[in-house]
């Protein structure tokens, strides 16, 4: 069961890109992407929004199948970059695994 927090968009602010909020979820991003499956990055910037921050952590080696190769955020339809927001993650998970 995940613990939803409401703040973790927020806090997400800290570590860089705080437009995850513009993405409507509309899989755009997951259609382009050509290393991942399983709807990535959809499900990681969905996983911000709703503050599931302990999926995030069990997920987190999939971040780094990222090359950021930029299709995602040319081909999204509300400049939410998703690149960078998965850049933010990766600082997020790095700062927070310490922390573990």
């Amino acid at each position: 069961m995940s613990v939803i927090n409401p703040d973790f968009v927020e806090e997400m602010k800290l570590f860089g890109e705080d437009i995850a909020l513009a993405c409507f979820n509309c899989g755009t991003c997951a259609a382009i992407c050509p290393l991942i499956a399983d709807h990535f990055p959809r499900k990681m910037i969905r996983y911000i929004q709703i503050g599931a921050r302990d999926r995030i952590m069990d997920q987190a080696q999939d971040l780094w199948k990222c090359l950021h190769c930029g299709l995602c955020t040319q081909t999204c339809p509300r400049g939410a970059n998703p690149g960078e927001i998965i850049l933010s993650l990766k600082r997020y998970v790095v700062e927070n695994w310490r922390r573990s």
